[in-house]
């Protein structure tokens, strides 16, 4: 039987770190459509873009949030620079007095990973700085909020990340780099689990499916609208689903007043709509990391990283 829970958060405070595009935007916008106040932050600013060179920005993705219908607020952070971190979190303390919900989806290595490159063949510094944005800025980002978050009972700590527990524990991920980056955010949530939990909050982590972020979308030279068009070319992108996918399941986690029964467990969007009710922009219900087990299980092929 499906659970259904009311997805309200007004009067709830929070941080999306790494919201500028993709699952991070997703999260954000889907958080605000539930009433509450969330903060953004990232390096891409209207008025300064990252190495990225990307168009997509913080501001307009707070301006989203407050048009869904929560209160959006843009602050640009360095997550690899602890002081920006402390002041960002200084500023939610004296703006809102709390915080009740905590996304770590900072993670900047799309130019940086190689497909299948070896350890000794990747480039050492793109590697060791794929681990720094990955892994480094989840370590300041939860050093500096907690405390705050830990003041009032029932925070949510979710932990971004590709791939789920089950999957990456077996699975050769992408290179040496990009497998040791993700399988670290999963154990980050495990150990979260195990400090935050006898502390009154939760710790998760979360990988959205196949996911249209805008890279991947122009990846496959679609549009949200026409993204089907991309199934001729990779007919497993059938399974691919929106960022605002994973953000319902953000949002659904922090309504939850049973959300300690999955204290320091590794989920996906696809089993929480699942156990949630919820469903996908268009009204379906994507279950990519099912789809992708039962495929390979089949002797094929998928792969579903998933841009974020």
């Amino acid at each position: 039987m499906k659970e259904t829970v009311s997805a309200r958060l007004e009067g709830r405070v929070a941080l999306v770190a790494g919201a500028t595009r993709g699952a991070g935007r997703g999260i954000a916008v889907e958080l605000g459509a539930a009433g509450a106040t969330v903060y953004v932050t990232g390096r891409s600013t209207r008025g300064l873009r990252s190495e990225y060179d990307r168009p997509e920005t913080i501001e307009d993705t707070a301006e989203l949030v407050t048009a869904a219908g929560g209160t959006g607020i843009a602050v640009p952070t360095d997550h690899l620079v602890a002081d920006q971190v402390r002041a960002l979190v200084e500023r939610i303390d004296t703006e809102q007095g709390r915080l009740d919900v905590l996304v770590n989806d900072i993670w900047g290595g799309e130019s940086l990973f190689e497909w299948d490159s070896a350890v000794w063949e990747h480039d050492l510094d793109n590697g060791l700085r794929l681990l720094r944005l990955a892994v480094e800025t989840h370590a300041i980002t939860n050093h500096h909020a907690l405390p705050l978050l830990l003041r009032t009972p029932g925070g949510l700590v979710v932990e971004m990340t590709d791939g789920t527990a089950e999957y990456n524990a077996s699975t050769y991920r992408v290179s040496f780099f990009y497998d040791i980056a993700k399988a670290a955010v999963l154990r980050m949530a495990f150990a979260l689990g195990h400090e935050v939990g006898p502390r009154g909050a939760t710790a998760v982590a979360l990988t959205p499916g196949w996911m249209r972020s805008e890279m991947m979308l122009e990846h496959f030279t679609v549009t949200e609208d026409t993204w089907r068009d991309a199934l001729e070319r990779e007919p497993h992108f059938c399974i691919s689903e929106t960022p605002r996918y994973v953000g319902r399941a953000v949002a659904a986690l922090a309504a939850d007043p049973q959300r300690s029964r999955w204290n320091g467990e590794s989920l996906s969007s696809g089993r929480l709509a699942q156990v949630y009710g919820f469903t996908d922009l268009d009204g379906s219900r994507p279950d990519a990391w099912r789809y992708i087990v039962e495929v390979q299980d089949a002797g094929r092929t998928a792969d579903a990283t998933g841009y974020r």
